[in-house]
Order: C-alpha cells, then structure tokens, then sequence
C-alpha cells in the first residue's frame, strides 16, 4: 500500500489548516496474495498497479473536495467511452474503527455529491469497509459481470493510527479527514475492462492507429504517402497500406483490425486533392479535402467522441 509514504510526507512538517487541502497521488505497485483459484486474467492478479491519491483535508473542506473527486472519476470514465456502469455508496458496517459522528459527516458527504448531482446509484448498506464508508463504481465486462474500479474511500484508521494533525484557526491541533481515491483502481483490471468493453472498438482519441490511407494500386503510392504525411504532420496516428493485395483484401483487412477510418486514395483523389474516406462498419463517406478531413478528426479526438455503429 502506498498510503503510509504519503502520510509520512505529510508529517515531515507541522501544517496549517491554511495548507489544506493536500493532495498527494502516485501510480503504484501493490500486492495481494489472492489464492490461486481466484486469480482471472487481468481482473484479479496478485501484482498490480495502482493510481493511488490521498486527498488530506478538513471537516469544512469535505463536501467539495467530495463532489470534484466524484465527477473527476465520472468525467474520465466517460472519456473512455464506459457508459454502463453502476455505482455503489457503502455505509458503516458493524465492526468499525472511528467515531460515529465521524462516519455520518463522511456517508453524508458522499451521498450529497451524489444526489446533488442526480447521480444514479445503490446503496450498499453495511458495505464499507472497517476504516470508512466508500464510493464504489463498477464496470460491466463482456459476460456483464462487474468489476469495481473507481473507488472514493474514506479512512478513519491511518490518520489515527499515525496521529495525523493539523493547525487550525484556533491555534489547537485536529485530526484532517483522509480520502483515498483510484480512477481506474487497478491499471491492469481497468485495461482488461476497457477492451472487452469496446470490443476493439476504442474512441477515436485512443485507438493505436487511428487511420489508414490505402493506395488502389502501385500508380497511387506517392500520393499515398504525402496523405499520410499530412495526417501525422497534424498528430493523427496514420499507417499507409503498401501491399501488393487487391484494394478488396485492404479494405476487409482494415476492417477486422478495428481501425477507425479508412483513406482510399486512386487517380481520382490525386488529381483533386481528396480522399475517400471509409469508417469501420459504416462504409463510404464520401470524398474530403485533406485539411477538412483533418479538421474532423481533430475535433473527434479533441472532444473524445464515442464510436458508434448506429
């Protein structure tokens, strides 16, 4: 666990109430030691990574440290393309550290943000963990099973076990409320979701080739290439197809490798200074200008539109 590091960073000085809030994040490596049987490809491992953050604040500061923390994991979920995830607000259990009233403001806080911000979800009563109620958000993968990722964790045993404090504005010391937060929660469990998810079919904005230009014959290849030269000049992950297959096998071939666009070039598109342009299961498009195209790609990517076949 990365937690008593960022603790000990933060009690390497006194603090003020006027430092806070805090925050601290790194990406990583923890370990469990899950039984064999329960190990599942990348949603469950033994080794993984972690993008861990510790949100360190006080009691006045919880609500809206709370309510950004919530739509900041909602936000990059959503760059992602998920769409189809449940949320869960875990309450106090039986056995617990901390004080009561400690536990109220905290599930409080949490059911604030979200009600605040119509946010669908259901309540896990009993679920927290036995150091703070939580926000859980999972992910359905290919067999709709979920998977929790995106965690906001509160944590009334660490500050009290390492005596955490701050100075307040009565000159006395307190005890700082500590969130633990994870975006993706396990990198490795988050990937494995995000494929299965998409089914190949990344945004734009993801997608490690982005588009193709595919010359109809040897006679085009030139122009092929300055096409693609102008895509990657302009930051688009562009790959040229110089086989020598029939325009038909590219094409099907481009297809079952999920990339997104197609630029079919032949002597036409030379002469005019265009492109044809294919999108993955969707077909022709029609013909565009090359920075008019670019311009579109551009914004796609910029805005992280999700792929659709509709």
């Amino acid at each position: 666990m990365n937690c008593p590091f960022h603790i000990a960073i933060y009690q390497s000085r006194k603090r003020s109430y006027r430092e806070l809030p805090i925050k601290y994040a790194e990406m990583g490596t923890v370990y469990r030691y899950e039984h064999s049987g329960a190990l599942h490809g990348l949603m469950r491992v033994r080794g993984f990574t972690q993008d861990d953050a510790h949100i360190i604040c006080t009691p006045e500061q919880l609500d809206d440290e709370i309510e950004k923390v919530l739509l900041f994991s909602i936000d990059m979920l959503k760059a992602f393309g998920f769409e189809d995830f449940k949320i869960f607000l875990a309450t106090m259990p039986d056995k617990a550290d901390g004080d009561a009233q400690d536990w109220r403001k905290a599930s409080d806080s949490l059911q604030k943000s979200l009600d605040k911000n119509n946010i669908d979800y259901e309540l896990d009563e009993g679920g927290g963990a036995f150091y703070g109620p939580k926000i859980d958000i999972k992910i359905k993968d290919a067999l709709n099973r979920l998977w929790q990722c995106s965690t906001i964790q509160f944590d009334f045993n660490l500050p009290s076990k390492f005596k955490m404090e701050y100075i307040g504005a009565d000159n006395n010391p307190h005890r700082p409320f500590m969130v633990h937060r994870a975006l993706l929660g396990s990198v490795e469990r988050f990937f494995g979701t995000l494929i299965e998810y998409h089914a190949g079919n990344f945004p734009l904005w993801l997608c490690p080739v982005q588009c193709r230009v595919i010359p109809i014959s040897e006679h085009y290849e030139q122009y092929a290439g300055q096409v693609n030269d102008h895509l990657k000049k302009a930051g688009i992950r562009s790959g040229l197809d110089l086989k020598s297959e029939k325009i038909g096998y590219k094409i099907r071939e481009a297809e079952l490798m999920k990339i997104p666009y197609m630029m079919i070039v032949g002597q036409k598109e030379a002469s005019n200074g265009t492109v044809s342009v294919r999108k993955h299961t969707k077909g022709d498009l029609g013909n565009f200008k090359i920075p008019e195209l670019i311009d579109i790609l551009q914004k796609e990517i910029a805005t992280r539109k999700v792929f659709t076949e509709e």
